[in-house]
């Protein structure tokens, strides 16, 4: 309990020197009346009327994102603290903490290094209406991190100190005067350079640091140092992306926006790589004057020079008398002439980044046998890592689209071809199956490329033709998985099939993904994956994707389907019967978890989120969105970005072992967690199939707000319909967590947890006695917890006061609140001790955000109301942007919105 009280004093340390220097330029720059509002938890009515309701959401939106990069910086320095008054294994989700568990398990180094060499890391950016801040902000977020982590330096001196606080309190100048979020709503243009930002700037220093952690892990656990210099037994950690290739509901992702983004990927990518062979150049500058020449080496240069004509003379003629130097040089000139597009001769250009991986893993071989393994170790590594994780495609841009559209597409094929029956959307599942297998059975081909078709059926051939000319003129690198969004039969695959065999794709690598997404689609994956799997389509393609099947599992969908708890449930249950039916059918399945940033769309922390998975699932891959917000949380600052990909690493590594190790499933109650599932989807059902629920929650949250909002490119309905269905996932979270009626976090655990206690008490002990011991049910009840906390009771009042119907308010607030202090009650008792002792982190967090999130609510429920009286117009336009900017202060103060 000292430790725990040493660190909040720190931190409050911490948090009062930020206050301090953010009021001090407030004060320099004659904006007295904030300086009031940050200070203090009240805010008088004087203050209230001097400032403007701008002042207030921008003042606190800071304040708000202050508060969490000093939690940051904390949670850094407490991992370092660990780090060098304890043990490295004592931080959990690290490299440390998975060697001491192996080597107390007695795994050989040789398992260790294959277990680490076979994992494969594959984090996704998405763009997705709950990220509004602009690439500036994040990168003064960025400055300002790096000002406080260089603050911690005891060594420095009082004047060293005071000129970092003016470096910060400058910065903090800089970052009132610039706009912070999107006025207008952004392109699509605008969220791909986002993400683009972080591909080339952000995860190049990640993977250095990431590595460099590695390494010195598993030497500061005693393991032989000679083992972990390889570049290629590190982990394989590659990045994909949905911006500009995610067109389910998204009209504005074109074609050519798709051309253009694989065009941008791949010149960002190349200029990555040229700035790292130039660096190794530079540093490259052994002499043969006072070093032997190795053959092999004069070898390479000459033919590579040869070939490279005169531009391969005057790089070799630059540093006569260093060949090493001479060699990079060349490697430099070839990949010039690939980013020239000089492809005459098939020797004077990279066809694909392996060639020049080929080419470095020469030189390195050359070095090592010549007696210098120290450089190979030292200069080559970070440039060989580079081009292993990037290539020549920065990140892999998977296309996405829904079943339905594929249906229409067919449809309108089919009715240009005057077939008597079109209408494909209706037919039976056999007599699809049937027509497809037929078509695809043979050569022939029912499209023409100078046919129009239809609107839908027009724009999918051509997005499929973009990826087949992007695939002829550089190769696969750059092209991800086609998913299909809602897959409920084998023919919503075999449809893709058909329409890549339409545009030449079917004999490439391209992986075709189901995405299972409701509780239904959970239930029959196994089966239509097994169909799939058995198709002679997929057979033949079998061994061009090496026998391994991607499948999508959408978190956000699932929840709006049946709740938190019978999300988690049968997504668990899922993942085994699916990698099972992959096994059966001898392919390897890995998992692409469509998690978002919040708990009730599968967020939380990477490590707790691996060591929750069924075991034999994970397949040494995990692929996971990285959404929104979640980005420059997760990823946007250098030591806790390089955490989590460690996490997401060493967690995949962890689950390697235990497979081959522990294969077996422990005795969990999992006939209780199935009752709880059951149970909890019911009442989540009875909720919102309450007669008025569309209308309660139109009113009692912002859903109406952020259909207009401008924080993201793409439309918050799929087809613009009016119903819950229709809704998009990331909306429906994000509307009920902004009134803090963060019910998608937890509603229907509270009636799950009081019938079983009630009929079924000698279970409710078994699952009490299993909540440590179980990884899986202590991450889904300690997430549900957290939901639970963000929960607020006198603000949900509040926004259900929204609801002018008095009964129908009463009888959904009746619902939530009881099953809000149900769940409470029981999760206490499941743990023996009340959140506020075992959570005391979570509730220090809030105790320096509640009172002032309570001024931003009241702000925003009085502007809410005002715009919902408005006729369309300019005004009611402009008090929109006003809401945007409350919305966009309140998530920065709740952290997880959507």
């Amino acid at each position: 309990m000292t430790n725990t009280k040493n660190e909040f004093k720190k931190i409050t340390k911490k948090r009062n020197f930020i206050i301090g220097c953010y009021t001090e330029m407030l004060l320099r720059i004659k904006e007295v009346e904030v300086v009031e509002l940050i200070k203090n938890n009240t805010f008088s009515e004087l203050g209230k009327e001097q400032l403007s309701d701008d002042k207030v959401v921008q003042s606190l939106s800071i304040y708000f994102q202050l508060m969490t990069l000093v939690e940051e910086n904390a949670a850094t320095q407490y991992r370092r603290e660990s780090e060098n008054e304890n043990e490295i294994y004592g931080i959990r989700g690290s490299w440390g903490e998975a060697f001491k568990i192996w080597k107390d398990q007695n795994i050989s180094e040789a398992e260790m290094i294959k277990a680490i060499a076979n994992t494969r890391v594959i984090p996704v950016l998405t763009a997705h209406p709950t990220e509004a801040k602009r690439v500036t902000v994040i990168e003064i977020h960025r400055e300002l991190y790096l000002l406080l982590a260089k603050r911690e330096n005891t060594a420095m001196s009082k004047l060293e100190q005071n000129s970092i606080r003016e470096e910060i309190i400058s910065l903090l100048e800089r970052w009132w005067r610039t706009g912070e979020i999107y006025l207008e709503k952004p392109q699509i243009q605008d969220e791909r350079a986002n993400v683009i930002y972080y591909f080339s700037k952000i995860f190049p220093t990640l993977l250095e640091q990431s590595d460099a952690h590695l390494q010195n892990s598993w030497i500061e656990m005693g393991l032989d140092p000679s083992k972990i210099k390889n570049p290629n037994i590190f982990p394989k950690i590659n990045f994909g992306s949905w911006v500009g290739g995610d067109r389910d509901g998204h009209p504005f992702v074109t074609p050519t926006i798709t051309q253009e983004t694989l065009e941008i990927h791949r010149k960002k990518a190349l200029i990555l790589i040229q700035d790292k062979l130039k660096e190794t150049a530079i540093k490259f500058s052994v002499s043969a004057v006072t070093n032997p020449i190795p053959f092999q080496l004069l070898e390479n240069i000459d033919i590579k020079k040869k070939a490279l004509g005169e531009s391969g003379k005057k790089a070799v003629e630059r540093n006569p008398y260093e060949p090493w130097r001479q060699y990079i040089n060349l490697l430099l000139v070839k990949l010039n002439n690939t980013i020239s597009n000089k492809v005459a001769d098939s020797n004077s250009y990279y066809k694909s980044s392996k060639d020049l991986q080929d080419d470095l893993n020469i030189f390195r071989d050359i070095l090592i046998e010549n007696g210098m393994k120290g450089l190979a170790e030292s200069l080559l590594f970070s440039l060989q890592r580079a081009v292993d994780c990037f290539g020549f495609h920065l990140a892999k841009l998977d296309i996405r689209q829904n079943s339905a559209f594929h249906d229409k597409a067919i449809a309108q094929i089919l009715k240009s071809n005057n077939e008597e029956d079109y209408d494909f959307e209706n037919w039976s599942e056999e007599k699809r199956v049937a027509y497809l297998s037929k078509l695809l059975a043979n050569n022939s081909q029912i499209t023409d490329i100078s046919i129009s078709y239809g609107k839908e059926a027009d724009n999918v051939l051509d997005c499929y033709r973009v990826i087949r000319n992007h695939i002829n003129l550089y190769g696969f690198e750059g092209i991800g998985s086609f998913i299909i969004s809602m897959t409920r039969s084998l023919s919503d695959l075999l449809v893709v099939y058909l329409l890549m065999k339409e545009t030449q794709l079917l004999n490439t690598p391209i992986k075709v993904v189901p995405l299972f997404e409701t509780i239904e689609d959970l239930h029959n994956g196994p089966e239509i994956l097994a169909q799939y799997l058995q198709h002679p389509v997929s057979q033949e393609r079998a061994s061009k994707i090496n026998y391994e099947q991607e499948v999508m599992l959408g978190y956000s969908d699932s929840n709006k389907d049946g709740g938190t708890i019978s999300s988690k449930w049968n997504l668990y249950k899922a993942e085994k019967d699916l990698a099972k039916t992959a096994a059966e059918n001898n392919f390897k399945a890995y998992f692409f978890h469509g998690a978002g940033g919040t708990i009730s769309r599968g967020g939380g922390k990477y490590h707790r989120f691996l060591e929750s998975m069924p075991v034999n699932t994970v397949n040494g891959t995990i692929k996971i969105t990285v959404q929104g917000e979640t980005i420059s949380q997760l990823f946007g600052n250098p030591v806790t970005g390089t955490y989590n990909l460690n996490a997401l690493a060493s967690g995949v590594a962890k689950q390697t072992i235990l497979s081959k190790y522990d294969a077996k499933d422990k005795k969990y109650p999992f006939d209780v967690i199935e009752y709880l599932s059951q149970k909890s989807f019911e009442h989540y059902r009875d909720f919102i199939e309450t007669p008025g629920f569309i209308k309660f929650y139109g009113k009692a949250t912002c859903i109406d707000v952020l259909e207009k909002s401008k924080i993201g490119s793409r439309p918050s309905r799929r087809t613009g319909t009016r119903s819950l269905n229709d809704l998009r996932a990331i909306p429906w979270v994000f509307s009920w967590n902004l009134s803090r009626i963060s019910l998608t976090g937890w509603y229907g655990l509270g009636s799950a947890l009081k019938s079983l206690k009630t009929e079924k008490t000698e279970d409710f002990e078994n699952l009490k006695s299993n909540i440590d011991d179980w990884s899986f049910l202590k991450f889904l009840i300690i997430q549900t917890e957290t939901n639970l906390i963000l929960s607020q009771r006198d603000i949900m009042k509040v926004y259900a006061d929204l609801d002018d119907d008095t009964a129908e308010k009463d009888t959904f607030m009746t619902k939530i609140l009881s099953d809000f202090d149900n769940a409470f009650q029981l999760i206490e008792e499941l743990f023996n001790e009340p959140a506020a002792k075992r959570r005391i982190g979570q509730y220090d967090n809030f105790y320096w955000r509640n009172d002032k999130l309570t001024i931003l609510h009241n702000l925003h429920i009085r502007y809410l109301k005002q715009w919902r009286t408005m006729d369309n117009g300019n005004e009611k336009e402009q008090l929109l942007t006003k809401l945007l900017s409350i919305i966009n202060a309140l998530s920065s103060g709740l952290k997880h919105t959507g």
